[in-house]
């Protein structure tokens, strides 16, 4: 009868034995009550307390959180805007009594004062503004936070403004204005494109009309020219420059008529182009040269009349 009274009491005396022994994870901390009231905090590794009079109440983790609030707001210009404010914090070491004992609910203190920042910042701004400016936003917000929270032993590692999402309808608008802007940059690079291609078109138009009408000058300097040395040679065996004249036109006259013939697919025709187009040609130059010669003697004639008066 003793062995089955003895056993029990192995075993019972074995789990008070364990129940003094217990394990604390790394980068946490656990909280110590005696008897409802606190004992102490005890952290990473192998702790001990006296079985059925000292109890965990709670373990905190040190590791770094992260809350995200979502706040909805109006901004200057009476648009109305989403904004997530994510908030980073962490326990402190050493406050593990304040962040326990003092705060009930972090994350809805927390929360309480992104909400109050963010609704006294944003509606400064204009929806532009709030895109620009949205890193000052967060340093307002960790700046509140951290004076509030460091008494409840939270210390604010980081915020965040990680999205800004306003109204559908004022995104659309914002989308057909810059759409707007950029197609009317657009018309002006091919505008001013085209303006170029047109001005230098037309500069390259006067170029070559230049260089065109220097040729033909030339081109014509040449013939006169030549002209010039044929009537000479022609003088010289006995033929005056009215004669010389009208040979050479009735000359380049059927080289003409030649020079087309040559071609086979032309469809140019020279008028006159008679078999007596030569010989009225040649009556008209011989004619108009005749009365040039009277022109310039009846001129020359009047001149002298009115010098010697």
């Amino acid at each position: 009868m003793g062995n089955y009274f003895i056993i029990p009491i192995i075993f019972f005396a074995l789990v008070i034995f364990f129940k003094f022994f217990f394990i604390v994870k790394q980068q946490t901390a656990v909280i110590i009550e005696r008897f409802g009231k606190f004992q102490s905090i005890r952290h990473s590794g192998l702790q001990m307390k006296i079985p059925l009079v000292d109890r965990i109440v709670t373990r905190v983790g040190l590791k770094i959180q992260q809350l995200d609030v979502i706040v909805e707001t109006k901004t200057k210009d009476d648009v109305f805007v989403k904004l997530k404010v994510s908030v980073q914090y962490v326990v402190i070491k050493d406050k593990v009594y304040e962040a326990f004992y003092k705060l009930e609910y972090p994350h809805d203190q927390i929360t309480s004062y992104v909400f109050d920042v963010v609704r006294a910042e944003v509606p400064k701004m204009k929806l532009d503004d709030v895109f620009v400016k949205k890193d000052d936003i967060a340093i307002a917000v960790k700046a509140e936070l951290q004076d509030a929270m460091i008494e409840y032993g939270y210390d604010i590692i980081k915020t965040l403004v990680t999205d800004i999402d306003p109204d559908a309808q004022v995104k659309a608008a914002m989308n057909r204005i810059n759409a707007a802007e950029r197609e009317k940059i657009a018309a002006q690079f091919e505008g001013d494109a085209a303006r170029i291609l047109i001005v230098e078109k037309a500069k390259a138009e006067a170029e070559s009309k230049r260089l065109q009408g220097q040729g033909i000058a030339d081109q014509r300097r040449e013939i006169a020219r030549g002209l010039e040395e044929s009537v000479e040679v022609l003088n010289k065996v006995g033929i005056n420059s009215q004669e010389a004249s009208a040979l050479i036109v009735v000359t380049q006259h059927y080289d003409t008529l030649q020079a087309i013939g040559e071609e086979t697919n032309t469809n140019l025709i020279l008028l006159p182009n008679s078999p007596q187009a030569g010989s009225d040609m040649l009556n008209n130059m011989v004619a108009s040269f005749t009365a040039s010669n009277q022109i310039g003697e009846a001129m020359k004639k009047q001149n002298n009349k009115k010098n010697n008066d």
